[in-house]
Order: C-alpha cells, then structure tokens, then sequence
C-alpha cells in the first residue's frame, strides 16, 4: 500500500507530500529534479516507424529511467522533489501495451528514495489528445489529480493540465473548472508573500519565441497569450514542460519557459537526461544534466554552492 501511496500524492488539489502550513514560509535556498517524457514505448515505435501501434517494446526506456531514478537517490543533499513533467508512457488510453507501461513504470519509480517525493503531470500520451471525463478519471486513479497546487520552502508551484488547452472539445466543462480553480490559485499567488511562483505542465506554451507559429509541440497562439499574459500579471516566473523530446525555451515579460528534453526517446541532438532546478532567494537557475553526467559526477559545485548560501 505504501508503495502505491506514492503515486496517489496528488489529491484534493493538493499535493499531500508537503504541508502548506510547513512550507508557507521561505526557509533557504533548495533544489529539485524536473524529467520529461519517459514515455515507455515511443522508441521502438519511432525506430519502426509505426507510433500507433509499435511500442510493444519498452526495455530501453526501463533502463533510462533506472538509470534516472539512480542518479537521482545518490544526490546529496537531497532534491526537495522529482518532477515528471507528462507522457509517463507512449500507449494512448486503450490501446494495448498501456497497462503493462504503466505497471513497469511504476515498478522503476517505486525505487526512489521516500524521502524524495514524485509530482506527475499529465501529457497528451498519459490521457489522450483530445481527452475525455473518462481518459482523465482513469489517469488520476494511477497517478493522482491531474492538476493541483502546493507549497515547498515558499515557493508556491502549479501543476496544470495543458491538454486542456489544446483540445478541451470532449470535456469542456473539466477545462472551465480548471480555468476557474486556476484564477482562485494566482489569486492566491497574488495575494501571498511567496518568493516565487513556478509552473509544471506537459506542453509549453512556446518554443523559442511568445509569438512563434502554432503546431504540435505548442499552444495555440490566442490561448497562449492569454495564459501569459495570465501568468505574467500573477508575477509567475517559469513554466518547465516537457513534449518536445528536445530542450528550448524563450521568455515573455520575464517569465521564463523551460524546455526539457526527455528521459526517453530523443527526437532531437540532446542525451537522455534531467533537468536540476535551483531555486534562491532572487531567482530560480536550471541546468540540463545527460543521466551519465548526473549519475556519475552529480550537481556540479556552482550550483551546490547557491544551495549553501543562507539568507
């Protein structure tokens, strides 16, 4: 039972891991591990040419994220939390290998250390491209609400459902009920003296520039900027997303969006790897770690020495 407790953290909206009356207040510098895309499967079926139906196949990506989950418990100190910013597995709701994804999935991150909470976002993968009441109740009953808000150190994190966003046809009354949670919350941000507010969602609002053309791997223009501008007026200051299977990134008005490419398959010229997320008083500093890097040489000495500085 404990072992599945793990996954099922997120609930209420909230993350249970942490709680809002400890964590309100700013108590130092801390870190933590953000990962994208695991996505059991999508490699042999990229290497076949089939992603509909070749990923029958998953022993590599069982070995990355080992390899991950590894690097990740020999960290000292230790990551206040992992972050897996969606597409856990490739099988789309209903499809046939999805149950024995999930269940090896679960299987590698049940060996992570306890004292390292997992957060999960939800990717397009985990509960379909245009998702349904159904595709989402079935992802919560595995890994838990599929957004949700909490508190770390004083900072104040928001985990979104951004499948809503690009196509809420099926199931526009679960994207109303988030928009409306979602306002309360940056109310919330607005109102409270948190150091930062930082974002977790599957697809980035954009890749490289605010105002760049729609396609798979973005939102659509006029959604986007509304969330910005959203975000922007709450003083957020990064949203880390994942779905690229390559890292990027760009800024509008000072809110940072980061990229990062995925533990699993590559699409791109990166390495399989995670993302260190460093968060000081005056700002918040990242760095993409390939999982031979992290595993073998860890956090390198100028990050380690932010976490140092006290207030």
């Amino acid at each position: 039972m404990a072992a599945e407790d793990a996954f099922l953290r997120a609930r209420g909206r909230t993350l249970t891991a942490f709680r809002r009356d400890d964590e309100c207040q700013w108590k130092g510098p801390f870190y933590f591990i953000q990962g994208a895309d695991p996505q059991f499967g999508l490699m042999k079926a990229w290497a076949v040419g089939d992603t509909d139906n070749g990923d029958d196949e998953w022993g590599e990506e069982i070995k990355l994220a080992e390899q991950a989950v590894q690097a990740i418990n020999k960290l000292n100190p230790k990551p206040k939390f992992f972050v897996l910013c969606g597409d856990l597995i490739h099988g789309m709701p209903g499809t046939q290998w999805r149950k024995d994804q999930e269940r090896d999935l679960k299987n590698v991150l049940k060996n992570t250390d306890q004292d390292i909470p997992l957060v999960f976002v939800s990717g397009n993968h985990d509960i379909g491209n245009t998702p349904t009441r159904e595709t989402i109740d079935n992802y919560c009953k595995n890994w838990g609400d599929d957004y949700f808000s909490f508190w770390v150190g004083g900072v104040f994190f928001l985990v979104l459902n951004s499948q809503l966003y690009f196509d809420s046809s099926k199931c526009p009354e679960l994207k109303e009920a988030q928009d409306v949670w979602l306002s309360e919350q940056l109310a919330v941000a607005e109102k409270q003296k948190c150091k930062h507010v930082i974002v977790f969602q599957h697809i980035p609002l954009f890749l490289r520039k605010p105002d760049e053309d729609h396609d798979y791997f973005n939102l659509e223009k006029s959604v986007r900027q509304e969330i910005m501008e959203k975000f922007h007026k709450a003083g957020i200051k990064a949203v880390f997303s994942g779905h690229y299977h390559r890292n990027a990134g760009g800024s509008y008005k000072g809110l940072e969006m980061v990229v990062s490419s995925a533990i699993g398959c590559q699409l791109g010229e990166d390495t399989h790897g995670l993302r260190v997320v460093v968060v000081t008083p005056e700002k918040i500093v990242h760095r993409y770690y390939s999982l031979n890097e992290l595993s073998s040489q860890g956090v390198e000495k100028e990050l380690l020495d932010m976490l140092a500085k006290q207030n």
